[in-house]
């Protein structure tokens, strides 16, 4: 597939069905991460797999909304950026994100961003709930999570008309 081809078809995918993904499929998804560039080189971006129901069942309930699907997926991946190492781990993590939902199209595979960073749960910050239930040290920050797994229920591909071309401004 070529790279304009695989953006187009990236889509939020929020149900999945019960094919696991591959040991294949998710290190190509990890290498994608390790790929992504960072501010310097730095790599403060960790990823953390999670492949147990009842994790994924706690992580689903990690904040108000859109988190949900994350209980239907086979994994998810937890991004999460070592503050000591910089300060652009919103940015760094955001990046490896993008790579590997784009990844994940690239392999057929259903996937989803779920934000954390700036949402809570019942007032509770979100990314606390998550570092408790995985038991991740302070220094660390949460951007957020990608859901993976296989799906029949990926929304069609966007076409080239679709796009908001009028976003584009050219200063002369």
């Amino acid at each position: 597939m070529e790279l304009l081809e695989v953006m187009l078809k990236r889509r939020s995918t929020r149900k999945f069905n019960d094919k696991p993904v591959t040991k294949e499929e998710l290190d190509k998804i990890l290498t994608s991460a390790l790929l992504a560039p960072t501010s310097m080189n730095r790599k403060p971006c960790n990823f953390m797999v999670v492949e147990n129901k009842d994790t994924l069942d706690k992580l689903s309930k990690a904040k108000d909304h859109g988190a949900d699907l994350i209980r239907g997926a086979d994994k998810a991946i937890v991004v999460i950026a070592n503050t000591m190492l910089a300060d652009t781990w919103i940015e760094d993590s955001s990046i490896a994100l993008t790579y590997m939902h784009l990844m994940a199209t690239e392999l057929g595979l259903g996937s989803c961003w779920v934000q954390i960073h700036l949402r809570s749960k019942d007032g509770k910050d979100s990314e606390q709930i998550v570092k408790d239930i995985l038991k991740i040290d302070d220094y660390y920050r949460i951007v957020g999570i990608l859901a993976l797994g296989h799906s029949d229920n990926i929304p069609k591909a966007y076409e080239l008309s679709d796009l908001e071309k009028n976003n584009i401004h050219f200063k002369v």
